[in-house]
């Protein structure tokens, strides 16, 4: 079914897709002119796959459970806020905070993702094709952030148990972020994001791993300069 937000307004289209009748067969949308729209496919909760052609604004596909949902072309801020399941892949770019405090699913970006990606993941699967900017994984509890590029300032500041595996150079480390021994279990998991994501010709081998020091999970006062 095709939606055209040149004909509908955004409301519309998006009770539509967050309220589909379970006793009919159509799950396959595609969104057209969605002209930087704000909030598209935001809230929805049922197995379907829609693919939005042009660039969207805020917060697209927030909320989002068991949905699959493909952006062909560049996001705003916040995309796939808060996700619970399902996949959300962006064909272009994304802006600052992608993925934010998500607790499950796949978040595919093909491009670059701007400043704060992942931040205060919960448990999320971050695979971002090019670079991260700063201060991505910023107080990132769970999951697994996949960076097949370069990571800017501040990676994974005050993080508790989030994965973080970079490819190329790392600016700098946030507090209490320190490299860590690659182990077979993590190359496992990089190989089957790898997979998901259908990325090849990239070796599990190829990225550094890196974590919490877990100095800052209870406050001493030792430590105050760091928090």
């Amino acid at each position: 079914m095709k939606l055209d937000l040149k004909k509908k307004k955004l409301r519309e289209i998006n009770n539509t897709l967050q309220n589909l009748d379970n006793k009919k067969n159509d799950r396959d949308f595609v969104i057209i002119n969605p002209e930087g729209s704000h909030a598209l496919c935001a809230g929805l909760n049922q197995e379907m796959k829609v693919l939005i052609k042009g660039h969207v604004g805020y917060y697209c596909a927030g909320m989002n459970q068991k949905a699959h949902v493909t952006i062909d072309g560049n996001v705003g801020t916040g995309v796939a806020e808060n996700m619970m399941s399902g996949t959300v892949h962006v064909k272009g770019n994304a802006s600052q905070s992608a993925g934010a405090t998500a607790h499950g699913g796949l978040l595919v970006i093909d491009g670059d993702a701007s400043s704060r990606c992942g931040i205060s993941m919960k448990g999320i699967d971050i695979v971002v094709k090019g670079s991260v900017g700063h201060m991505s994984a910023f107080m990132a509890q769970s999951g697994t952030m996949l960076v097949c590029g370069d990571a800017g300032e501040a990676l994974g500041d005050s993080l508790y148990e989030t994965d973080i595996f970079v490819k190329g150079s790392v600016k700098s480390l946030g507090a209490d972020c320190i490299e860590k021994k690659m182990e077979k279990k993590h190359l496992n998991k990089i190989l089957a994001l790898l997979k998901k994501s259908e990325i090849k010709n990239i070796k599990p081998d190829s990225f550094k791993r890196y974590g919490s020091a877990r100095k800052l999970y209870n406050f001493n006062i030792d430590n105050v300069s760091s928090y």
